[in-house]
């Protein structure tokens, strides 16, 4: 079995997805549930034929948000839970634009795990996403020229990976090239610009190294493991076709702003939440539940339907949290009314409150439709199918409208 530790529930499913592409049964658990999976035997992986049998666990932590030593408690604790399970090999999932307390959490693993040295490579290439130089670039630009910039939680006012990566650790924290020779300890920041600049960190990777990174880096750590890509894993056809859709769009990135425009133009009924709540007025029952009936009384007649924000971006973490849960309080109360068998959460935050307020502690992958685009069957509810996507990545076109 294979551990993997996420800091929010997009991150945890994302690779979910890649440990499906090649061939893994996996599954996203919340911090905690890992102790109702069985152990790997001593002498090798689950049979196929084992109850709840899984390869590879992806832990989300939902840290993200939580203040650096409660970040750090929960990343070593999910770590302990891990090694109880005689994991094989366990990889810490860090953002690939390195939101978070990145470097506090990986000190807590490394001192859980009784590890010196730790290589963290974030780049994901295919997505433009490259660390060069030191510094970070995004489709050719500099990050905080970007849309990261406006982050309500960690803005990147910065391209410089050693500053976005923010207060140090314990330990030092070193950048190196591919050429580069590796400190013997401390964190190592790798840069990497190409899928082949990932595929030589994954070959200069120890068992006595912690390692980290983004979703591309750990699919070359699979395949360095001998892992295969398995076309036929995860198709369409593996998933059945559930409407009515319910689209939960909490991000206010601009890919989500796209495609609630062209949802818009195509005629997808699409709801928001009440303005006053921009200025911190309270979702009371009096403003939720007519609109929560209005919604459902659309799913029964639409196959798709799209809640969001529907507000400005707004720059106060805090409330960017409240208007996240009040968008998930209004998607509980629709549910209470209809039947909708596929829901679609995007942006992280939105998720992990999805999950939470259905209490959803176990998710099995089915269907990876594009990288960081996952679909699940929710364990022990087969009524549901729930797909993920963060904020920030594009709907593909088996789903966009």
């Amino acid at each position: 079995m294979i551990g993997v530790i996420a800091d929010d529930l997009t991150g945890a499913a994302e690779l979910s997805g890649v440990g499906l592409r090649y061939g893994l049964r996996a599954e996203v658990v919340a911090a905690g549930s890992e102790s109702r999976l069985p152990a790997a035997p001593r002498d090798g992986p689950a049979e196929a034929g084992t109850p709840n049998a899984v390869d590879l666990i992806c832990v989300d932590t939902d840290s993200r948000a939580c203040l650096p030593a409660e970040a750090g408690r929960r990343a070593a604790e999910a770590a302990n839970r891990l090694t109880a399970l005689r994991t094989e090999w366990i990889y810490k999932k860090v953002d690939s634009v390195l939101r978070g307390h990145i470097v506090v959490e990986l000190d807590a693993m490394m001192n859980q795990l009784d590890l010196k040295r730790a290589v963290l490579v974030p780049a994901n290439p295919s997505l433009e996403r490259v660390v060069r130089n030191g510094q970070y670039f995004v489709r050719g630009k500099p990050i905080h020229e970007t849309d990261f910039r406006l982050d309500p939680e960690f803005p990147r006012y910065t391209s410089s990976v050693d500053e976005l990566l923010g207060a140090s650790g314990a330990r030092p924290v070193n950048v190196c090239g591919t050429d580069d020779p590796l400190p013997l300890s401390g964190i190592i920041i790798g840069e990497a610009e190409t899928t082949d600049d990932l595929r030589h960190w994954a070959s200069r990777t120890s068992g006595a190294t912690l390692l980290a990174g983004a979703a591309e880096f750990f699919a070359m750590l699979l395949e360095a493991r001998g892992h295969r890509v398995a076309p036929s894993v995860g198709h369409r056809s593996a998933v059945p076709v559930a409407t009515p859709e319910l689209f939960v769009c909490g991000s206010t990135s601009e890919a989500c702003r796209n495609f609630l425009v062209e949802s818009r133009r195509r005629g997808v009924p699409v709801f928001g939440l009440p303005e006053e709540l921009a200025r911190g007025a309270e979702f009371t029952a009096e403003k939720r539940e007519p609109l929560a009936q209005r919604v459902a009384e659309t799913i029964g007649t639409s196959p798709r339907v799209i809640l969001e924000v529907g507000l400005q971006p707004v720059s106060d973490p805090r409330l960017s949290r409240q208007l996240a849960n009040q968008l998930v309080e209004l998607v509980r109360a629709v549910l209470l009314r209809a039947q909708a068998k596929h829901g679609f959460a995007e942006g992280g935050a939105t998720g992990a409150s999805l999950r939470r307020v259905m209490d959803w502690t176990r998710l099995r992958v089915v269907r990876e439709i594009a990288p960081g685009v996952v679909t699940f069957q929710v364990v022990g509810d087969r009524r549901y199918l729930l797909t993920l996507k963060p904020g920030s990545y594009l709907w593909p076109k088996d789903v966009g409208p």
